[in-house]
């Protein structure tokens, strides 16, 4: 890829894609700009590590830019926005990591019908296993896709979806990473219990884990089959799956999805209300 590309902000997820991007040799660092408002230090970084540019003229960076990365945080996106729309132009893609921040919004405050793109990465992209979605404005083509897809796939995968249905994948991938989380801490603290050490109770739960998301994706069995595989009448899987059953387990986590993917659209509309 040969396409000059400029970042507005300079947080973990524009970290994670410009280093996706510079190791997998997806786009030389000479074509990648960042700006950020405040933490200079941040961007002094990326550039000793990445040998990414930090433009000497931010309006210039931008206005040259084939493709503009908002990375900023939710509440400083209306300002950014009103800041940078006379240097924006229609032949930009502009591609949004933002929670909330509506395709909608982005092209109502650049005045102009460039494409746009919003794209929900999870914290996972740190390591380069995003499981990230998209979904594109109304302006946004076939080709636009292609481009955004080609850059988020640096940090892991890329799955399109229709914009209504973002909220919904923030509750469920964007948060997913921190249910495991606490899935993991529940199962450190038992076998610390039952008299296992927890380096050695860290290593077994990481490595089942792996193995389990790992069958998922190679045998493209239903989850529910996998389980039954596990599953001895009267063993002690079914012991412990009784359990999960009588504390509601599925509810629970059913109940959390849809908590966080309604939170998600309510922040979004006080971002609206921001403008």
């Amino acid at each position: 890829m040969e396409k000059n590309i400029c970042f507005l902000g300079a947080g973990s997820i524009a970290e994670a894609m410009i280093a996706g991007l510079t190791k997998k040799q997806i786009l030389d660092p000479s074509y990648i700009s960042v700006i950020n408002r405040s933490d200079k230090q941040k961007i002094e970084r990326l550039i000793k590590k990445y040998g990414v540019k930090q433009p000497v003229n931010k309006y210039q960076a931008i206005s040259s830019a084939d493709i503009l990365i908002l990375a900023v945080k939710p509440k400083d996106i209306w300002e950014v926005l009103q800041e940078i729309y006379p240097y924006s132009h229609s032949d930009q893609l502009i591609l949004s990591v933002i929670a909330g921040v509506t395709t909608d919004l982005i092209t109502e405050a650049i005045h102009h019908n460039g494409p746009v793109i919003r794209a929900m990465p999870n914290t996972s992209a740190m390591v380069g296993l995003s499981a990230t979605a998209i979904a594109l404005g109304k302006y946004a083509k076939k080709q636009h896709s292609e481009i955004a897809q080609s850059i988020l796939q640096a940090i892991g995968t890329v799955t399109v979806v229709k914009e209504k249905l973002l909220d919904a994948v923030t509750g469920l991938s964007g948060s997913g990473p921190a249910y495991l989380y606490y899935l993991v801490e529940a199962m450190e603290n038992s076998a610390v219990e039952l008299g296992i050490d927890h380096k050695t109770a860290r290593e077994l739960i990481i490595q089942t884990i792996i193995g389990a998301g790992y069958m998922l994706k190679e045998t493209m069995e239903e989850p529910m089959i996998l389980r039954e595989k596990v599953t001895s009448p009267g063993g002690s899987t079914m012991a412990g799956l009784e359990v999960l059953k009588e504390f509601q387990f599925q509810k629970a986590i059913d109940q959390a999805i849809k908590k966080a993917a309604l939170r998600s659209q309510e922040l979004g509309k006080l971002i609206m209300k921001i403008q």
